[in-house]
């Protein structure tokens, strides 16, 4: 006699699959968003790196004013 818990049941392996499909799709768009904020990061950190070895300074000289 087979057991009937073991049996496939199509509904449930439907709504798995969908299920399964869902969370795939939203942690593909996780991931691919913590690899831009990790590269934009890494890259803000290269350039101030290069910018102080380099003797650049941080913020740009300030405007001299005219007199009128």
């Amino acid at each position: 006699m087979s057991n009937p818990w073991t049996k496939k049941n199509p509904l449930m392996s439907m709504w798995l699959s969908s299920a399964n499909r869902v969370v795939g799709a939203a942690r593909a768009q996780a991931t691919g968003a913590a690899k831009r904020q990790a590269a934009a990061t890494q890259a803000d950190a290269m350039k101030q790196i290069v910018d102080f070895w380099s003797g650049k300074s941080s913020k740009p000289p300030a405007k001299k004013r005219t007199r009128r």
